[in-house]
């Protein structure tokens, strides 16, 4: 499976069975067989970008239990803000499972998870966090998530960048995780055989 990061939220998750693009954002250009949209904020659903890989591509809006070309997905309902989404409305948290391993793409989730929401998401391998703060989690809300979740790598999404400069810094987020500046990866491919014991914190390139 191959982890693509395109900017912001959106990623491109590629597996044997299918590709999965998540919160597409204006301009963003991809093929999928799946895309998931955690809010409907335009920067998070832009679908004008997308083709399907192979036909139609099939969009989730929202929490339930889905099974689309053979890839298991879970939405689970959150907020967007810490007061219950009076201020900026739901969120949906993903989890797929994808050639044996589970990934969990937290989209703008804008409040702490609790240890009773964590164990209801179950086990992750790979976990995708907004860091930015602003109206999502910040550095040290995402590395509560991390402790919580306890995935095996974890690669921060939503942070500040030339596009969205009102955000947190990266280096606040690997500052808080106790880490020093890490070198982009182009990509994330990973296997339950490649995965590893140990924690890390993957931080990937922007690009297509």
């Amino acid at each position: 499976m191959d982890v693509i990061w395109l900017g912001q939220s959106c990623f491109r998750l590629r597996s044997k069975e299918a590709t999965i693009v998540t919160d597409p954002f204006p301009g963003v250009k991809a093929a999928a067989d799946i895309v998931t949209l955690s809010h409907a904020h335009p920067q998070h659903s832009a679908l004008e970008g997308l083709k399907g890989a192979r036909g139609d591509f099939k969009v989730l809006r929202g929490p339930g239990e889905y099974e689309v070309s053979h890839v298991l997905i879970t939405g689970h309902k959150t907020f967007h803000d810490a007061e219950g989404g009076q201020r900026l409305g739901p969120n949906t948290v993903y989890l797929f499972l994808m050639d044996g391993l589970t990934l969990c793409h937290l989209g703008d989730l804008g409040h702490p998870l609790s240890r009773e929401r964590a164990n209801r998401m179950g086990k992750v391998d790979v976990l995708l966090v907004p860091v930015g703060g602003v109206n999502t989690i910040g550095a040290t809300r995402a590395a509560e998530a991390i402790n919580l979740l306890e995935p095996k790598v974890a690669i921060p999404m939503h942070y500040q960048t030339p596009a969205r400069p009102e955000l947190e810094p990266l280096e606040r987020f690997l500052g808080a995780m106790g880490l020093k500046e890490l070198e982009p990866a182009p990509k994330l491919a990973l296997t339950p055989a490649t995965l590893g014991e140990s924690f890390r914190v993957v931080v990937l390139a922007a690009g297509v």
